[in-house]
């Protein structure tokens, strides 16, 4: 089933992905510094939901309370 989630107090604006039997697949990033959003869709890619929450939720961006990772990390508790 495929996911979209608005970010909230980040650069990029929305966040799309697949989860399949708890399998996060098709990361997509809108918006955001390219080169880390890229990085990190495919760092996920094919990755456990549960694991990448764990791995990713409380990162920050600079003074920033959350970031695109810990976005994802959100995005996919809300999935799950």
């Amino acid at each position: 089933m495929t996911y979209t989630y608005r970010t909230k107090g980040v650069c990029s604006m929305q966040i799309q992905f697949d989860l399949e039997a708890g399998i996060v697949k098709n990361v997509q990033f809108m918006g955001g510094c390219s080169g880390n959003t890229q990085g990190v869709a495919k760092l996920a890619e094919g990755r456990e939901a549960k694991e990448l929450v764990a791995l990713l939720e409380g990162i920050k961006c600079g003074f920033k309370s959350t970031s695109c990772p810990d976005q994802l990390a959100q995005a996919i508790k809300e999935a799950l």
